[in-house]
């Protein structure tokens, strides 16, 4: 029985090395799409909050991955300073900043000041 089974993995084996080339393409293939889904994007990822931690300026207004809000302080090295509430600062890690809060001046122009200037306004026409 066993030499049966030798039999068989020297046939087998006697094939051209263009079988080991036939199953390693596939890995090759897989490792070639989980760069490019996986570690480039993630890679893009880690560079934009690099740029983000490293252009914070005191008075921005940020979030932590946290979820609290603030307005920059203090900037260390490896630290932040957030006023989360008047006269309530809170020490962060600076890798802890999440994304940084951006206000367009535009978006509040189109709107009026109160209610009372809608309602002449309605009442006119």
């Amino acid at each position: 029985m066993l030499g049966s089974f030798t039999l068989l993995a020297q046939s087998s084996g006697s094939g051209s090395g263009s079988s080991g080339l036939t199953l390693l393409l596939p890995l090759l293939l897989m490792g070639v799409i989980f760069y490019f889904l996986l570690i480039r994007p993630q890679r893009r990822q880690r560079q934009a909050h690099a740029q983000l931690v490293e252009g914070l300026d005191v008075g921005d207004e940020v979030v932590t991955i946290g979820g609290v809000y603030g307005t920059v302080r203090a900037l260390d090295d490896e630290s932040i300073t957030l006023e989360v509430a008047p006269g309530v600062d809170m020490r962060f890690a600076r890798g802890a900043v999440a994304r940084k809060l951006v206000y367009d001046d535009e978006d509040y122009e189109d709107e009026p000041a109160n209610d009372e200037e809608e309602k002449e306004a309605g009442e006119q026409s």
